[in-house]
């Protein structure tokens, strides 16, 4: 892993579930951790459902490993990157070798 290319700041938020004073239930997003990542693999697409278009861009997260981004799943946890949200869709162990993790993640829609 060439450590000058992990340039690009990030944090990765995890949810968590409030209750209030009434009983709801609510998920809200924290900071969980931040770190330095290569981002890579900018790719995206459109296509076109009900007359709109719908534009999707993915983008690839390497960071290195430590125990604290072991535990990240795609369904809990989400990354923030220059002010914008990524749902992580898959996380890549990358050989299971605990030099590096790759999260590939969606660009949410607002």
């Amino acid at each position: 892993m060439d450590i000058a290319a992990l340039n690009s700041r990030i944090t990765v938020q995890k949810t968590t579930v409030i209750v209030d004073k009434v009983s709801n239930h609510i998920n809200r997003w924290e900071d969980y951790f931040s770190c330095y990542a290569t981002v890579s693999g900018a790719s995206g697409n459109e296509s076109e459902s009900a007359g709109t278009t719908n534009e999707t861009e993915n983008l690839a997260f390497t960071v290195r490993y430590c125990s604290e981004l072991s535990v990240v799943t795609p369904s809990g946890y989400r990354v923030l990157f220059r002010g914008r949200i990524y749902d992580i869709s898959y996380v890549d162990p990358m050989g299971f070798k605990n030099n590096s993790l790759k999260f590939k993640a969606t660009l949410r829609k607002r």
